[in-house]
């Protein structure tokens, strides 16, 4: 199966790959660096080709070594996106199959966008400082000189050398994660030397990294699985953190091995990192990060942990070859996320998930009609363009419906299932194009429904799906609704109440909503969106009467504020820019940054059609807050980059 190229990567792959990596790491917390060095196990895919090319972003390279002898290495130019080329002369006459150890000895430098340091005041415990990684889609090449696309996948160890406690997406291999918290030495004065394997070949963007003083508790063991899992945390958030999950995730995993091959990495940890972490969560393999914001006490945000648990299979597993292929990682992803939803609860749990999507889809769909080449599900990126100006619920969620709308087709889920398991199987550990998903398809049902299973597939609007710009699918996606009708139904009286000029008339009660989990209060606000703007007084009264103005649950808070800040010249929009802005940067009272590119990008896109300068002077004067990620993101959405 031969790939294509990928358009953000400056690597010669297609010559000479590698193939696993040990990584020999050092962690300075007061100079916020990573040094040391990254061995390379090469493998020659092409005959006698004389060099090996690394991407890199932002590293000081330091020397090079070539089969134990120090090598000739150059650096190309810079690229604002891809970075710099590392170019290592390799051996003469080598053949195809033939392999050779590279070493780049260096450090990295306090622009690197895939790390944060943390601070000990950003912290939960206000005692040590924190770092952490992100390294999806392209920032793996500031972690270290690597062959950073996802057609590429490697095995790795890694030997960190740190005064806090270090976690790796692999296996520990040493102190034991049971053990005493940081060997027992003495946390942020003592090094220790932590050491990982991954034997599972992974793409770059998993490689991950977190140092910070947390702890480890064990979840329940599943009987009859050999694979463990547990939470890390600080200890002030490790009892929060171990119930949030512990019921739900072994269940989780266990269900979706009952539709899909075995979970193949041993280990499934959840790591749930300071605020300024900018997604939901990662899928780094063996250890899922986590936001903070999940950590509501009614485990109702849990579907997050489902979706990273799936990208073990989708993403993890079953790879995208690049970026304009990425619908394969996260609709995959999304759609089976929402299977596992059906299998653990009901079909109307299923349908109530798609239906909290499809928001998000309007909503991402909508901020690109200026760029409608960003609304398909495989763009055709150009070279050195930035895969994360293109990142959205599109992917996701257009991609989920795609899905579930063929799974319709085929004859529903019970016959699509088999399919699925298929399709991973055949796939599992390589890295494939949409054109390879769809050849499997079509073969897949040509043997178990012959002509007229193809006769269907030959009838679906594939440029549409595929390629289709624009506010709608191709076709309507119609939902189970079971769980939304309450929401709706009071969405529509707040709607009806808008001409009551007097809010003390009004007949709305603080018991409206007190049988309402927070999914469906999600829902409650996001219906109100689809309404004209209610005014000032009937959102300050909906804000006050169910307790929004305050509530701790980020999903909520933001969509009141959605709410609230839905006519940018309204009066409402006005009076509640202010406090939107000052929640998002933590300014609230709880000292807890809004970090989560979820909330923290289109709150300040909604400030900022309300009061531009607001919300620049407001983000300027927190954005160290911020991940480099999402702070580079909200520049470009505030014309400030």
């Amino acid at each position: 199966m031969t790939l294509p190229a990928d358009p953000v990567t400056q690597t010669n792959w297609q010559e000479v790959a590698s193939e696993h990596i040990d990584l020999d790491w050092t962690l300075d917390f007061d100079k916020q660096t990573i040094s040391g060095s990254v061995t390379h196990t090469l493998v020659w895919r092409k005959d006698d080709a004389r060099e090996v090319i690394f991407d890199a972003q932002a590293l000081d390279i330091q020397k090079v070594i070539v089969e134990d002898r120090p090598g000739n290495f150059t650096l190309g130019p810079n690229h604002d996106v891809m970075g710099t080329p590392v170019k290592v002369l390799l051996p003469s006459h080598r053949k195809t199959g033939d392999k050779t150890r590279v070493t780049i000895y260096y450090s990295t430098t306090p622009d690197v966008p895939a790390l944060q340091w943390l601070g000990k005041e950003q912290t939960q415990g206000k005692a040590f400082p924190f770092m952490f990684s992100q390294c999806q889609p392209i920032y793996a090449r500031s972690l270290a000189p690597l062959q950073d696309t996802p057609s590429v996948k490697v095995t790795y160890t890694a030997k960190v050398k740190s005064v806090l406690p270090a976690l790796l997406s692999a296996i520990r291999v040493s102190p034991p994660s049971d053990g005493p918290a940081h060997d027992g030495k003495e946390i942020g004065k003592d090094f220790v030397t932590y050491e990982y394997n991954q034997p599972i070949p992974i793409p770059t963007y998993l490689i991950a990294i977190a140092a910070g003083n947390f702890r480890y508790r064990a979840l329940p063991k599943v009987e009859g699985k050999e694979w463990s899992s547990g939470v890390w945390a600080e200890p002030e958030l490790l009892d929060a953190t171990y119930w949030e999950f512990s019921e739900d995730t072994g269940k989780f995993l266990a269900t979706a091995e009952k539709i899909l091959p075995p979970y193949r990495f041993g280990v499934y940890d959840l790591l749930v990192l300071p605020p300024s972490f900018p997604y939901g969560g990662m899928e780094n393999a063996c250890l899922t990060f986590l936001t903070p914001t999940l950590l509501v006490g009614d485990r109702t945000l849990v579907d997050v942990v489902v979706h990273e648990l799936t990208h073990s299979w989708f993403g993890n597993g079953v790879t995208q070859a690049n970026s304009t292929h990425f619908w394969l990682n996260e609709g995959w992803t999304v759609y089976i996320e929402r299977v596992l939803l059906q299998l653990l609860h009901s079909p109307a749990d299923r349908g109530f998930s798609f239906l909290i999507g499809y928001k998000s889809l309007q909503d991402a769909l909508k901020q690109y009609e200026s760029k409608p080449k960003y609304q398909r599900l495989v763009i055709d990126f150009d070279v050195g363009e930035d895969p994360d100006d293109a990142y959205s619920t599109v992917p996701y969620e257009k991609g989920a419906n795609f899905l579930l709308h063929l799974e319709r087709l085929l004859g529903g889920l019970d016959v699509f299932l088999p399919y699925v398991y298929d399709y991973v199987s055949t796939f599992m550990g390589k890295s494939i194009t949409t054109e390879d998903w769809k050849a499997h398809l079509y073969a897949y049902w040509e043997k178990h429904g012959g002509e007229e299973k193809i006769k269907i597939l030959n009838g679906v609007k594939w440029d549409e799906w595929l390629y289709g710009e624009g506010l709608k699918l191709p076709v309507e996606v119609i939902y189970d609704t079971a769980l939304a009708r309450e929401a709706f139904a009071l969405a529509e009286k707040w709607d009806a109440s808008r001409n009551e000029a007097d809010v003390s008339k009004l007949s709305f009660q603080e018991s409206d909503v007190t049988t309402f989990n927070a999914n469906q209060k999600i829902v409650f606000l996001e219906r109100l969106q689809s309404y004209a703007p209610l005014p000032h007084t009937h959102i300050q009264h909906l804000g006050a009467l169910y307790a929004f103005l305050a509530t701790p649950n980020a999903e909520l808070r933001w969509r009141f504020y959605e709410v609230a800040l839905l006519d940018p010249a309204s009066p409402a929009a006005r009076a509640f820019a202010p406090a939107a802005a000052q929640w998002v940067v933590g300014n609230d009272g709880s000292g807890i940054v809004r970090g989560r590119m979820k909330f923290c990008r289109p709150t300040f896109r909604a400030i900022a059609r309300a009061d531009r300068e607001l919300a620049a002077k407001v983000f300027s004067a927190h954005k160290l807050s911020f991940h480099p990620i999402a702070r580079r993101l909200i520049e470009k959405d505030l014309g400030l980059a």
